[in-house]
Formats: structure tokens, C-alpha cells, sequence
């Protein structure tokens, strides 16, 4: 019987579904990857975006080299090369933690200034490091050969999340990027007992403070709550307090997870219906357990990949329902479950179609990626990516980003027009400090294969090439009449009107500020 995860067509997997695929599973990409997908078909385009690690997991079973492959820098760890530090926040050392105690006792004022100096400045530098790695993930998200992976990472950072501002050791962030870079496509069991053992994570959540004799339930709250069943859904206050004595000594030392077993709770504890001497792995396994697991995270999967509407249709209810049994038949293995859902028809359905705002580092990203523009200056499209309520590594809350329709308002708007703008002109509003950059389009990717022999372009063929592409399918007819408008009264001479850089550009810039643009 059919029902909303029967596969696609192999007929059905036209241009428009390509670009569809490319844009949900990663940051969108040219005509020309559009095309080379078709040309695939469906199943050995997922067997290229989704297994986009085969060819490291075969070398590494025969135990072959890499060489030829991907450059390291293109997969694995992020923040391991290059300028990053681990020890840049490092705690003061025994001889200058004696050396402060005698200064405070001797009232020795300078001493005591010289090391909140020295202190002081590891702080600037960290906050320094943060925003290197800002800038270093987002142009890795702009340039990653592996897009999908790149996409799991940022899926898993606003579900798990935690911000800088709380934690304040960039270094504790880059370990937790890494660890949901690394485990994101593998089974969620694993990547959940990796959360709880996370140093980001236990500070973020005060599970440093949770002890025997006074359990902290943030984090046993925020696990279920958040993070696997969500709100209200199958647990009481009783599983929260009996979760906390679960998660007793689990803290970390500098840069590692440590247990301190001093501070564990070793009674028995009932949980969800199970009782027994239950630790962090135990409770993760009880949890995971629960029916309302699986669905739970079925619907994160649809919000995020297939679409964000505030109320879900009977269809959109159905795919959630089927994707979590997929989820449990898979065990939690996130990829072959995501694999089934962008292989299905409700995947691309119409109404699913460009049904998921962009979020601001989904725009800035797309934008570079599929229309073949500058990625201009990394630290202007952090800013911007904050003033459009997306600041990598800072989520608004352990709820992470709301996403959908809350990116859209009307300052957050006029910031994603400009940056648009910026993109693609190189030019900037006053108060950005953006620099001018020329970007020709003498061999544009959206309209190159429509020049005639010598080189010329229809003009308002070219409208619809371009408008068709940079908004994701089939666009108004006012649309189109829009835009031709547009170009026609940029030539006041009466003459056919001419297609220039120029003038592609302010047809982009247009339709970047046009609201189905803010869509994919």
C-alpha cells in the first residue's frame, strides 16, 4: 500500500528534485551538480551525499592509506588544524594558585594585579579562539565536499545545545563540534552517551555540581525534556529526580570527562519502570527504550529536513509515524533512516517544497554555494549571521534556534536582503565594515548554457533561468512580469534589452529580497 515512505520514482527524479535533494541534505549547489545528480539518479545520488564517508570506512576496515583521497582538512576533525589552542583557558597552575595565596595574605596589590592580568588576558584570547572558529566552520560549511555532513553537524548543535556565553572555554566547544561532527550520522544511542560524557555539556547543564548528597537535575531534565522524549511526553518529576542520582559524578578536569566516583550515587533508582543500580549509560538505555523516543525524534528529523509549518498535515503525521518505526527498525542509526526519508515521495511531495525557512546560516551558505558567489569576508557574515538570530556556537537556549517562521521579522528581513546583496555585489549598507569586490559573470553558472553562438543571452529567457533556479522551482507568473519589469526600466533607450553583469546582479540582488527566497 502506498503511504507517504514508498520510494520515489526513478521517473520522478527530475532537475527540480535534485536541487531539492541538494538543498535539504546540504547548502544547495550549481546547475551543474543539479544536472551530474540527474544524470546519477536518485539512489547513487544518496549513495554520494549520504554515505559521503564510504570511502574512509572501507581504507580504514583494509587498513589502506589515504592518499588521493579527500584532503584531511576537507573531513574529520575541524578544529585540530590550523591556530586552535586547548589550552588556551587553562587553569592556573598550583605554583601560581601558592603564589596568589601569599600576594592576598601580604596584601602584595601589584603581584595580585599581575596575575588577574595574566588571567584576564586567556580570557581575551579565548573569546578570540571562539571567533576564529566561528569563521573557520562556516567557510568549511561553504566548502566541504560533504555537505551532508556539515548540515548533521549544525542539525545536532542546535538540538544539543549549548552556548559559549555559559561555558566560556572555546576549547570545551571545538570538543563538542567535533564530537557531533563525528558521531551525527552514526546511532543516536552512541551520540546521546557521548552528550552526557561531554565537558561542554555537563558545565552547560551544572552536572558538574551534581552530587551524592545534593542531585542537580538539569541535565536529566533537559535528556528526556529536550534531547530524546520530549516535553511532557512519557516521564514524571519522579524519573527526573531518579535520573539526576543516575548522572551523580559525571564531570570533567580540564579537557577530559571524569567520573568521580566520590560523588556517584550507588543506591537503586526506579526509572521509566526500571529499577536498578542505575548510572548514566544505564539511564541513557531506559530512555531509549521509550516509544516516544523514536517518534520524538522523528518529528526533530521532518521540522528540520522536510518541513517547518507550525501544524503538521495528516500526511506529514503519517511520514512521522513511519519514519520513527524506521528509526527503531534501524536501531537509531541515523543515516540509513534519513537515507529512507529523502529517497521517499513525501519527501518531494509539492507541498514540501521550498516549505522550510532558511535558516541565516542556510542562506548565507546557499547563497555562495549555489549561485557561484564570493564567500567575500568570513567575520561580516558571522556578524550578519548574528544579527539574523543565528550565532554559531551560541544558541539562545538549551532549547537551541525555534527556527521555522521565528527567523523572520521585519529588522531580521532587511538583514537577510543585504547580505544578499553583499554576496553578490560586494557592496554593503553604512555600518558594516564589508569591502567592495568585483564579481563578473562572464561564465555565470545559471545562465551559460543559455548563450546563442555568439555569446548572447535572450534576455528574458535568462530571467526565467535564473529566477526558476535561485527560487528553488516553478516561480508566480507575477513574478516573472515583475522582474521583467525591472529589467525593461533599466534601459531607457527603447532598444532590446541587454543582458550585462550588471544588470544579472541586480536581478539577483531582487530576487534575493523577494520572500520565496527566504525559503528552500
Amino acid at each position: 500500500m502506498d503511504h507517504p515512505l514508498t520510494p520515489l520514482l526513478k521517473k520522478d527524479f527530475d532537475f527540480a528534485a535534485a536541487q531539492h535533494l541538494l538543498n535539504r541534505a546540504g547548502f544547495g549547489g550549481t546547475p551543474q551538480q543539479v544536472r551530474a545528480l540527474v544524470e546519477l539518479g536518485l539512489d547513487d545520488s544518496l549513495d554520494l551525499i549520504v554515505e559521503f564517508d564510504a570511502g574512509d570506512r572501507k581504507r580504514a576496515k583494509a587498513g589502506e592509506s589515504e592518499e588521493g583521497e579527500t584532503p584531511a582538512r576537507d573531513r574529520g576533525p575541524l578544529f585540530v588544524h590550523g591556530d586552535f589552542k586547548p589550552d588556551v583557558l587553562r587553569e592556573e597552575t598550583p605554583e601560581e594558585r601558592a603564589e596568589l595565596a601569599r600576594a592576598r595574605e601580604a596584601k602584595d596589590e601589584e603581584t595580585i594585579a599581575r596575575l588577574q592580568a595574566l588571567r584576564q588576558q586567556r580570557e581575551r584570547d579565548d573569546r578570540e579562539q571562539l571567533a576564529l572558529m566561528q569563521k573557520t566552520w562556516l567557510q568549511r560549511m561553504i566548502e566541504t565536499p560533504r555537505p551532508f555532513e556539515e548540515k548533521l553537524t549544525l542539525f545536532w548543535h542546535g538540538h544539543f545545545a549549548t552556548g559559549y556565553r555559559t561555558i566560556e572555554n572555546s576549547w570545551h566547544m571545538a570538543i563538542q563540534n567535533e564530537t557531533l561532527r563525528r558521531l551525527g550520522s552514526g546511532d543516536f544511542q552512541t551520540l546521546v552517551r557521548a552528550i552526557i560524557s561531554d565537558p561542554a555539556m555537563l558545565r552547560y547543564l551544572d552536572n558538574n555540581q551534581n552530587r551524592r548528597r545534593s542531585p542537580n537535575e538539569n541535565l536529566a531534565r533537559e535528556l528526556m525534556e529536550l534531547f530524546t522524549l520530549g516535553e511532557g511526553n512519557g516521564y514524571t518529576e519522579r524519573d527526573i529526580k531518579e535520573g539526576a542520582r543516575a548522572l551523580t559524578g559525571r564531570t570533567y578536569r580540564g579537557n577530559d570527562y571524569y567520573f568521580d566516583r566520590q560523588q556517584f550515587d550507588p543506591g537503586p533508582k526506579t526509572i521509566l519502570g526500571r529499577t536498578g543500580n542505575l548510572d548514566g549509560d544505564g539511564f541513557v538505555s531506559t530512555i531509549l527504550e521509550r516509544p516516544e523516543c523514536p517518534r520524538f525524534i522523528a518529528w526533530k528529523f521532518y521540522r528540520f529536513f522536510v518541513n517547518d509549518a507550525p501544524t503538521l498535515s495528516p500526511e506529514g503525521k503519517e511520514c512521522i509515524e513511519r519514519l520513527a518505526d524506521e528509526f527503531r527498525r534501524n536501531d537509531g542509526r541515523i543515516r540509513p533512516t534519513l537515507r529512507t526519508l529523502f529517497r521517499s515521495r513525501h519527501f518531494y511531495a509539492p507541498e514540501n517544497r521550498l516549505a522550510v525557512v532558511k535558516s541565516p546560516t542556510q542562506l548565507v551558505v546557499q547563497t555562495i554555494r549555489s549561485l557561484g558567489t564570493p564567500p567575500r569576508e568570513m567575520k561580516s557574515l558571522v556578524d550578519a549571521g548574528d544579527l539574523m538570530g543565528q550565532q554559531l556556537f551560541q544558541p539562545p537556549s538549551v532549547k537551541g534556534w525555534d527556527g521555522g517562521r521565528s527567523w523572520i521579522n521585519t529588522a531580521t528581513l532587511f538583514v537577510r536582503q543585504n547580505v544578499v546583496v553583499y554576496l553578490v555585489t560586494g557592496r554593503r549598507p553604512k555600518g558594516f565594515d564589508w569591502s567592495d569586490s568585483e564579481m563578473r559573470y562572464d561564465s555565470f553558472p545559471l545562465v551559460a548554457h543559455l548563450r546563442d553562438a555568439q555569446g548572447g543571452l535572450d534576455a528574458h529567457e535568462t530571467i526565467r533561468a535564473v529566477a526558476s533556479f535561485a527560487l528553488g522551482g516553478s516561480i508566480a507568473p507575477e513574478r516573472i512580469e515583475q522582474l521583467d519589469r525591472f529589467l525593461d526600466g533599466l534601459d531607457q533607450s527603447g532598444r532590446e534589452t541587454a543582458i550585462t553583469n550588471d544588470r544579472i546582479k541586480a536581478l539577483l540582488c531582487l530576487i534575493g529580497a523577494m520572500p520565496e527566497y527566504q525559503l528552500c
